[in-house]
């Protein structure tokens, strides 16, 4: 079967952790995987024209993720984000602004690209400013099936953008946290199941995935849960651990797999990563 096209959308940086930089944003983060797992992806975003960007550019290029859509500036700095490990091994984030990819520019090919491909995935990082933000919504416009990765950092996100954002989205996938920190807009509930159902519902997504940690995930579809352990691991950060997640799942899903299968697989991929240094270790897909 002829692997599926994907295109992601957003942020590009450089991850600033105590002693070193690590290339990052959960764009190139999920395309690094999709990559490494035989899919064809390509980025939209952009760099500043200084040896952080250059250096982004070449690293892509290694990886063979299609750069042509990668814009740069010299208006803006390339993006970067400092890196703050927490004593769980979670990370806290200090992401500057205004960078490279908050003015991602709209353009003829891009869109061209969008409407060609199988899946375009987006988050709310890159909607924090306007350009990007706008360069986004035309995108959408272009898109088949459109994939949120929702990725909320405080403060760079408000109630608006990512209601806009879920109304314009087919598949979402969030963390346990920001689901009871979305469904707290409308209501009061009980369990991490009911607010599922209420964004299906209130959003019409075809399916919508939570990762849940070490506690594993689920996903919903068709009125269905579908369940899946975590595996124990010695973590040793947790960077790019949901973005190898999602790379995993869609990978499996768009080739037609069962949704358990294409769980076991992103939660095997999810926590190899969370056991290795960065986001992006390498890996053939065989040795999961």
């Amino acid at each position: 079967m002829a692997s599926a096209s994907f295109v992601c959308f957003g942020e590009i940086l450089w991850d600033i952790l105590p002693n070193e930089e690590v290339p990052g944003g959960a764009p190139m983060n999920v395309a690094y995987h999709l990559q490494q797992l035989g899919n064809k992806p390509a980025i939209i975003t952009q760099t500043g024209e200084d040896e952080r960007g250059k250096k982004l550019l070449q690293l892509l290029q290694e990886q063979q993720i299609d750069t042509r859509y990668v814009f740069t500036t010299n208006e803006y700095p390339t993006g970067v984000v400092n890196a703050i490990p927490q004593p769980n091994g979670d990370m806290r984030y200090t992401i500057m602004q205004p960078v490279a990819w908050d003015f991602i520019p709209y353009n003829g090919e891009s869109a061209s690209l969008v409407e060609r491909a199988d899946y375009f995935i987006f988050g709310s990082l890159a909607a924090r400013s306007a350009v990007s933000a706008n360069t986004l919504q035309q995108l959408l416009k272009a898109a088949k099936t459109k994939v949120l990765d929702i990725n909320l950092r405080a403060p760079h996100y408000t109630p608006d953008t990512v209601t806009s954002l879920l109304t314009a989205a087919d598949i979402l996938k969030l963390n346990e946290e920001e689901l009871v920190l979305i469904t707290d807009w409308w209501g009061d509930f009980q369990t991490l199941e009911e607010r599922t159902i209420y964004l299906q519902d209130k959003f019409q997504l075809q399916l919508i995935i939570v990762t849940k940690g070490a506690e594993g995930a689920m996903v919903y579809r068709d009125g269905h849960f579908y369940y899946q352990e975590g595996i124990k691991v010695k973590v040793i950060d947790t960077i790019g651990s949901g973005d190898s997640f999602l790379a995993a799942f869609m990978t499996r899903y768009a080739d037609g797999k069962p949704i358990p299968e294409a769980l076991s697989f992103a939660t095997k991929l999810g926590a190899f990563v969370a056991s290795s240094k960065g986001a992006w270790p390498a890996y053939k897909p065989e040795t999961l």
